[in-house]
């Protein structure tokens, strides 16, 4: 009975020491961070499984739709602000950011990683840091129109030649809400007012994202449109009738779109937050979304850009207030949809 009771012992004592060796479940939990994604999964998902690999920590991704681009995610980090959920918000344009730190959603980190990023894509409080940008640019069919012949600027798009013939992505989402946004921002309500009504008698179709905007160019449904260059370059990689138009380089300025991350205010994880958004504002993440289908410019100096795009020095980006962009950015995507009869 004696020799039972000693056994027992000792296995009690060599599992007690095996644990006290791995750790119990709740001394060592598996490392994980949650990050909302509004940039493409495509694009994104290889950036954050190489963070997985290098870093050990398991991340959970969750991203938005192609139709509600930024603007769903946003509005679920709003609803779960008194029980965040999420970590990180990686946003695929700027102003949707902005938006969520006058709610106060978001919690202040400053990046060492940030260091070489151009002081008017940083937050000087420390919300937000913009990394890896896309081009709005106007995309047209090369079998229906010549080069030379291509709108220069955003506004030919309301000119009676491209009557039935320009598509653009719901105002309400995504870039297009940014550059709606942007728009009104830089020239004023009148112009752009009357800007959508000539559009809405110009018989423009208005579709649910950017990629079919492209597609339409492509199939030749429309001759032109107005998207990103994300979904342009797949479409020229692939060997599609199809080229891009910076617009406006001889006016306002190329409208140029940062992704932006911020951390979440009262994350849930933010020590792994703060690492995995060191991670994605390096020269290692900018440099795999230059050389995916992304072809995202790098704001890092020394990064090499992407092919089949020019260089960010080559053009005159437009000069934009993104604070004075997102405080009206509800009101003008929705008085551009009026406009357009959504």
């Amino acid at each position: 009975m004696m020799r039972i009771d000693r056994a027992s012992l000792l296995a009690a004592a060599a599992v007690m020491m095996l644990a006290a060796a791995c750790g119990s479940p709740a001394e060592n939990p598996e490392r994980t961070v949650t990050i909302y994604v509004s940039t493409d999964r495509v694009f994104s998902e290889p950036v954050l499984r190489e963070y997985e690999k290098r870093s050990g920590v398991r991340v959970n991704a969750v991203y938005d739709t192609e139709e509600t681009k930024s603007t769903g995610l946003a509005n679920r980090l709003i609803a779960e602000m008194n029980r965040p959920q999420g970590d990180v918000f990686w946003s695929n344009e700027p102003v949707r950011t902005l938006v969520l730190k006058s709610r106060g959603v978001l919690a202040a980190y400053r990046s060492t990683s940030a260091n070489g990023i151009p002081d008017a894509l940083v937050d000087p409080d420390g919300y937000w840091t913009g990394f890896s940008a896309r081009i709005r640019v106007i995309a047209y069919n090369t079998r229906l129109v010549e080069p030379e012949e291509a709108p220069r600027s955003v506004f030919d798009l309301a000119d009676p030649r491209w009557k039935g013939n320009a598509a653009l992505a719901d105002p309400r989402f995504g870039s297009t809400s940014f550059h709606v946004a942007a728009l009104y921002a830089q020239v004023g309500d009148a112009k752009m007012d009357d800007f959508f009504r000539r559009l809405k008698a110009n018989d423009v179709r208005v579709v649910d994202s950017n990629s079919t905007v492209r597609d339409l160019v492509v199939r030749g449904e429309v001759r032109v449109g107005l998207t990103d260059t994300d979904d342009v370059n797949v479409a020229v990689e692939n060997g599609d009738p199809v080229a891009m138009v910076l617009p406006d380089r001889e006016g306002l300025g190329v409208p140029v779109m940062p992704n932006m991350v911020s951390l979440v205010a009262n994350a849930p994880h933010p020590d792994e937050g703060r690492a995995l958004i060191d991670y994605l504002l390096s020269p290692d993440a900018e440099r795999m979304l230059a050389e995916s289908e992304a072809v995202q410019i790098p704001l890092h100096a020394g990064v090499p850009g992407p092919r089949n795009l020019p260089s960010i020095d080559s053009f005159r980006p437009m000069t934009l207030d993104y604070t004075k962009a997102a405080a009206r950015v509800e009101e003008v995507t929705l008085r551009a949809a009026g406009l357009l009869g959504l």
